[in-house]
């Protein structure tokens, strides 16, 4: 295999798609570095395990000789991405932009290479835009052609509003791969829209295409939704390591394969001989702890890894729960459910106040500890390992 065929496959592994691949072959055959983009609005303070997807290829590139370009849309930020939305965002003010951009660089060099990573903020040239320019940058393009994005076109159809700051985001966030001059840019599948308008802006304006690669969504805890603070199904990196080990653990073991595909920096061939072994008879939970110990230990150290583990298997192996319990998936009434609305509904308990007069007797266990407060709440998002009595378990999934 050519030098070049060999950093082509690793680039597209866990990738979605790869446009052109013969613009990418040409220009890893020119020999230098590519200036690799992605960006990130700062919505939010802290990075999840989510973001990480994209992350962990920025690495990838990195480890192959090429220049990353961390793109913070402080700029953008402000408008808000329309992306899947079906009603105009809340645009942020630059103060709540400023104040979640601040943690963003600490966590991203937990696992970019700082000697080979750019931090860019899309207002070094946005703010020195003047009028003038963001209506030349708009007429390189159509209301029609905005309304071909799959978000947009539902939302006029359904007549939803759209306000006019919308159309700019895409525009952009395409501009900023014109003044970052990007070789690549890496973007989530929902992304491909403004990820191809950074193409078209880079050839209006001269420069050479850049190539994109798409990366798949990570669903969240609950399995079935793009994982989200807002929706409180995410793992933070910053979270403490027994908070990351315990989510990860409570991760379906359909799931987890996903999350290790997806996450795992282990070679494609290890990850091809677990799934053997679990078709044979291992006990998938074993491929699981591996994973959540390399998870932690990326963002907290390996020390940190092991002393999870041992704090997991303190509260919940040794405490008597079976690696094979029932899970169970149940609708939140809002912000999550009563600990009483849980035994009922997950079939813990046949009756209110049943599962009342169980909490009164200490019977009750949320992942290992005892229960007294019948008022507690268990936060959407969240997955609990509940037990009542000796003998009833079920892993509970608040969605």
């Amino acid at each position: 295999m050519s030098p070049v065929d060999e950093q082509l496959s690793i680039i597209r592994r866990g990738g979605d798609e790869l446009l052109l691949e013969n613009e990418l072959r040409d220009k890893l055959k020119a020999g230098r570095p590519l200036r690799v983009k992605a960006g990130f609005d700062p919505t939010a303070p802290d990075l999840h395990i989510g973001h990480t997807v994209l992350i962990n290829k920025l690495r990838q590139f990195q480890d192959l000789g090429h220049h990353v370009l961390f793109l913070i849309g402080d700029f953008t930020g402000m408008i808000g991405d329309p992306t899947g939305k079906n009603t105009t965002r809340p645009p942020l003010t630059r103060e709540e932009v400023a104040r979640n951009a601040r943690t963003y660089t600490d966590q991203v060099f937990k696992i970019l290479d700082p000697a080979s990573t750019e931090i860019a903020f899309n207002s070094a040239w946005m703010d020195r835009f003047s009028a003038a320019d963001m209506v030349k940058l708009a007429a390189t393009h159509t209301v029609a052609r905005m309304l071909e994005r799959d978000d947009f076109g539902k939302r006029y159809h359904g007549n939803q509003p759209i306000a006019i700051h919308e159309f700019l985001y895409p525009l952009i966030q395409g501009y900023d791969s014109v003044a970052l001059k990007a070789d690549v840019e890496l973007g989530g599948t929902d992304q491909k829209f403004n990820l191809l308008m950074g193409r078209e802006l880079q050839k209006h304006f001269g420069q050479p295409p850049q190539v994109i690669l798409t990366m798949p969504l990570l669903e969240g805890l609950d399995g079935a939704n793009k994982m989200s603070k807002s929706l409180g199904n995410y793992v933070g990196i910053n979270e403490p390591p027994a908070e990351i080990f315990g989510k990860l653990m409570s991760v379906s073991d359909d799931l987890m394969w996903r999350y290790i595909e997806l996450l795992s920096f282990e070679p494609p061939a290890i990850l091809r001989g677990w799934k053997r072994e679990v078709d044979a008879g291992r006990n998938p939970r074993d491929i699981k702890v591996g994973f959540a110990q390399e998870i932690v230990a990326r963002f907290h150290g390996a020390p940190a890894a092991r002393a999870a583990l041992a704090d997991f298997e303190k509260r919940f192996k040794q405490g008597g729960v079976p690696d094979d319990i029932p899970e169970v998936r149940l609708e939140s009434d809002g912000d999550g459910l009563t600990i009483v609305r849980i035994l009922k509904q997950a079939r813990l308990t046949p009756s209110t106040s049943e599962a009342l007069r169980m909490i009164e007797q200490g019977g009750v266990r949320l992942n290992g500890e005892k229960v007294s407060d019948k008022a507690l709440r268990v936060a959407r998002g969240t997955t609990v390992v509940m037990q009542v009595g000796k003998r009833k378990f079920a892993r509970v999934h608040v969605v």
